[in-house]
Order: structure tokens, then C-alpha cells, then sequence
């Protein structure tokens, strides 16, 4: 039976407005993205636009470091000049709590309800020295001092462990099973092994004989081997699943951050002074793609749908917009405050984090 005119147009109206709605919910269900700035707070890009859609005051400055709980209600940033950490309500985007930690804390990595901070005391501000300078030299009793670890209790909302590591400690990365923290230490040009626990040291193994400055660290997702960036030496180690050095690769210029996708059939780095993102097959380790990037861009995270990648350009002041099929930029959005860091929530693959 025909419907009335008038019924017809709000059964049309009514279908718009739903339409609308639909299409809103899917934008919002892309999530967002925060980047952390050195040079201000913590930007906000909504990842159904690609568009910054507001910034978070940390109440503190330098921060590096980012990392967010599982349940994306608390945000965390290790905060270099002011040597704490920044515990942030996604909710409200106010500061909830602020957590000393030590002298230059800066990377994060946030499991269940603690999160892991490195800090370093004998850091200087700047990049470290190249080996063989008189600078390098300069440097070399700083480099003996010990780098820490430092383990924060949300829940409590302080430090209940604080691990002496090895000299400048820098990237942190779980065992798949959850039962080891692996952490690699730059100058040291080492990697070290602790129970999750006790925070006891299990293992040291030293890849001085493949280069120098390990920083990134990553495990793969089926859990069988790690990958570490040596960031002097530009190159790529694999280690097995007991983290003993396998065989290591040549990468472009200045490797740090470094990342598989979720299947474990890529493997992306991002090489800084080369001014590209690199991808490799995980398999085989042949070289895949150069993707053109921008200036100083250390850390990247996939998004949630896994159709894209972001990539924080600290000297280019920008996060590039990457398409996970095509390999190629789509977007460059401005960010004018040096970012350095970057994480999603629902959380997502990258050089910062894992689901």
C-alpha cells in the first residue's frame, strides 16, 4: 500500500539522518593518533579525517616518549626537561598525574598497568658524537654510567622498581609470551634481557661485532625472532628467539625505529638521514621499497585498520601520511613543534607499540 507523501519524506529524512550517523561512526571508529612534540605537548589527529584535530596540554616540556593503556583511557609521555612523565586522561585531555622519574627519561612503553620508562643520566642534549671525534672521546666516561629503567605502577601512581641497566639505555620490547623485557643500550652496543618480575637481569648479548648504537628493538608476531636498528653502523640485526644475533643486513642512513606489520610479512625502518621509510620482506630480507619521507623521522605506527601508516618527521615538523598498499605518501600533515613519538588508540603495530 502507497504511503502517504508526508510519511514517505520523513521515512527519507529519518534514512538521511542515519546515513549521516553511519557514516560519523565509521570515522570515529578509525581512532585517533597522538603525536608527541619536543618542542610543545602531545597533537591529536583524528584518523577518519587525517586532520589534527586538537593538542593536549602535558604541563611539562621535551616530551618524547609515548605510550597509552590498553583501554586508551591513559596516555603517558616521558618529558626530557623536566625529568617525569606526564599520565594524561584521554577522556577530559587533562594531566590526571605527574611521575618523577630520573635525568632524561625518554622512552615509554606501557604493558597491562605499569609502564616502563628508560632515563639516562650520563645524556647529553644533542645526537651522540660519531665514533673516532674528539667529541666521541670527550664523551666516553659519560657513556660508562649506567642508563635505568625505571617501572611505574599506574594504579599507584609511582615508581615501585627502578633497574640499573646498561650504559644509555634506549628501546623497550616484550617477549610475545610476556615473561621478558628486552632492552637495547646504545653506547654500550649491547642488548639486555630481564625478567618481567623481578626485573633481574637474564641475559646480555653484545652485537658490537655487527656495529654500533642498537636502538630500536622489536619482536616479531609470530614471537620466533627480533629485529634490532643499529643506528652508527646503518644496519639491521636479526636475533633468534633467544636473542642471539642470526645475521644483520645493510639499511639506508641512521636506522631507528623500526617495525613489522601485523601478518609479520613486511618489515618497515625508518632510516632518519637517508629521509626514508624502508620496507623489507620479513622472510627474505630483500629490500621491497624506498618510501621518500621527510626530515628526522624516527618513530611511525600503523593505524588501527592497518591501511596506513604515520611517521613523525621531528626537523620537517610534520607526520606523513603513508598507504600500506600502494607504499607510497598520500598526506603530509604540518605539525610545527618537532614530533617525535607516535601511537594510536585502538593501539596499532609500530615502532612504539604493539596490540
Amino acid at each position: 500500500m502507497n504511503q502517504p507523501y508526508h510519511k514517505r519524506g520523513l521515512n527519507a529524512a529519518l534514512l538521511l539522518a542515519l546515513g549521516v550517523a553511519a557514516t560519523s561512526a565509521i570515522a570515529e571508529d578509525k581512532g585517533v593518533a597522538y603525536v608527541s612534540n619536543q618542542e610543545g605537548g602531545v597533537s591529536v589527529i583524528d584518523l577518519g579525517t587525517m586532520e589534527t584535530k586538537s593538542s593536549l596540554d602535558i604541563q611539562a616540556k621535551g616530551p618524547r616518549g609515548i605510550g597509552i593503556t590498553a583501554d586508551g583511557k591513559l596516555l603517558v609521555t616521558a618529558n626530557k626537561d623536566d625529568s617525569n612523565i606526564s599520565v594524561i586522561d584521554t577522556a577530559t585531555g587533562k594531566v590526571a598525574k605527574q611521575i618523577p622519574i630520573g635525568k632524561n627519561p625518554e622512552f615509554v612503553r606501557v604493558y597491562g598497568d605499569k609502564v616502563f620508562v628508560t632515563y639516562e643520566p650520563s645524556s647529553k642534549s644533542g645526537p651522540p658524537p660519531k665514533p673516532g671525534t674528539p667529541a666521541a672521546k670527550e664523551d666516553d666516561d659519560d657513556d660508562k654510567l649506567p642508563g635505568h629503567i625505571a617501572i611505574v605502577d599506574l594504579k599507584q601512581g609511582k615508581v615501585v622498581k627502578d633497574i640499573v641497566g646498561k650504559p644509555e639505555t634506549e628501546g623497550v620490547e616484550f617477549s610475545k609470551d610476556g615473561k621478558q623485557m628486552i632492552v637495547t643500550n646504545e653506547s654500550d652496543n649491547s642488548i639486555t634481557v630481564h625478567d618481567m618480575k623481578t626485573g633481574k637481569l637474564v641475559k646480555s648479548v653484545s652485537v658490537a661485532s655487527y656495529g654500533e648504537r642498537p636502538r630500536g628493538i622489536k619482536v616479531a608476531p609470530d614471537g620466533k625472532s627480533y629485529v634490532t636498528t643499529l643506528e652508527f653502523s646503518d644496519k639491521l640485526v636479526v636475533l633468534d628467539s633467544k636473542l642471539n644475533p642470526v645475521k644483520s643486513i645493510a639499511t639506508g642512513k641512521s636506522p631507528y625505529g623500526v617495525s613489522f606489520d601485523r601478518e609479520g610479512k613486511y618489515l618497515f625502518v625508518a632510516t632518519s638521514k637517508e629521509k626514508a621509510l624502508q620496507v623489507f620482506d620479513a622472510k627474505t630480507l630483500d629490500k621491497v621499497k624506498d618510501i621518500p619521507t621527510g626530515d628526522r623521522c624516527w618513530h611511525f605506527s600503523f593505524t588501527p585498520d592497518d591501511q596506513n601508516i604515520l611517521l613523525a618527521c621531528g626537523k620537517s615538523n610534520e607526520v606523513v601520511v603513508i598507504d600500506t598498499q600502494k607504499l607510497e605518501v598520500t598526506k603530509r600533515i604540518a605539525d610545527k613543534d618537532m614530533p617525535w613519538g607516535i601511537v594510536t588508540y585502538p593501539k596499532s603495530m609500530g615502532s612504539l607499540d604493539r596490540p
